[in-house]
């Protein structure tokens, strides 16, 4: 097998001589040179000494404490950028691509099981590139303890002063049950077992607040309370009576008919937020994210405004 041969005839000198040399040729300042490299002003002088011994030239006339490229140093300069350029691409086209790291979202158990998870094979299909990574949680939420980027939450508890918060959508309420209930209740029909008053100890005064803002109460037996939100959207799914539900969390089960709205949804007077450590406009994906979020849920706004009424 025959030797391959260097394609450059000659000694070159040693690559550091020469990143030294370009970047003191290219500020025209030794000290300059050696700030950029975090190097000593005399290993700059060294390293510019040995080159030009090495070539026989001089590269730089220094006169009165500055230092100015010769014919031949400026040759040389020319070179070095055109090479440090190339390589650069070169090495831009061959290294591996950066891993971006997916976004960790804390989400509120009951809009991220009933809401978010079927629409995030749409966002991941949209937007291959970016990932979220989702934790469910309420509450105030610890960024660096828990190693969360951002957090879904509504704004009825104090986040404090220290994290960023972005708007998404008004939250809208209604009682919500089974169409068996519903056809019922339509037909003036009387069950022989009153549905149940559905409550959830995650949202304690969602009955409470749907009648103070003049929302019609259904003609309903006794209460029944359960731990958490979804689980009472469950029951009234099951028949077991009315519950409060969210019309961003039951907008599939209207589509699908397994629950009912006959009373419509309200604004609550609150909203869903959008949580983050560090502000929106610092970082490309997180104000993406927002975005897809605001357009999301106002998308499930108007298909449930087409189904029920939803009073402004």
């Amino acid at each position: 097998m025959s030797e391959k041969k260097s394609p450059v005839d000659g000694r070159i000198p040693p690559m550091n001589s020469l990143r030294v040399f370009e970047a003191a040729a290219r500020h025209e300042s030794f000290g300059r040179a050696a700030d950029e490299l975090h190097v000593t002003h005399g290993a700059v002088s060294r390293q510019i000494k040995q080159l030009e011994e090495s070539l026989g030239v001089d590269l730089f006339d220094r006169r009165n404490r500055a230092v100015f490229l010769t014919p031949r140093g400026k040759i040389l300069l020319e070179a070095c950028t055109e090479a440090m350029e190339r390589l650069a691409e070169a090495l831009r086209q061959v290294r591996a691509p950066a891993v971006e790291l997916p976004l960790v979202l804390s989400c509120e158990p009951t809009i991220a099981m009933r809401w978010l998870i079927p629409r995030l094979p749409a966002f991941r299909e949209r937007f291959p590139q970016h990932q979220i990574h989702l934790l469910t949680a309420g509450g105030p939420v610890d960024f660096a303890r828990d190693r969360v980027d951002l957090a879904l939450r509504r704004n009825d508890f104090n986040w404090g002063t220290t994290c960023h918060a972005e708007p998404v959508a008004p939250e809208l309420t209604g009682p919500v049950c089974s169409p068996a209930v519903a056809q019922a209740v339509a037909t003036g029909l009387r069950p022989a077992r009153k549905p149940k008053l559905l409550h959830a100890r995650t949202r304690p005064t969602a009955w409470q607040r749907w009648v103070e803002l003049g929302g019609c109460s259904p003609d309903a037996g006794a209460s029944e309370h359960f731990e958490h939100f979804y689980l009472s959207l469950q029951a009234a799914g099951a028949g077991l009576g009315w519950a409060i539900g969210s019309a961003y969390m039951v907008e599939d089960d209207l589509r699908d008919a397994r629950l009912a709205a006959p009373f419509g949804f309200q604004p609550d007077g609150s909203e869903y937020v959008l949580l983050s450590p560090t502000p929106f406009q610092d970082d490309s994906r997180r104000m993406l994210f927002l975005d897809w979020l605001r357009h999301e849920m106002g998308c499930s706004r108007q298909r449930v405004e087409s189904w029920v009424r939803v009073t402004a």
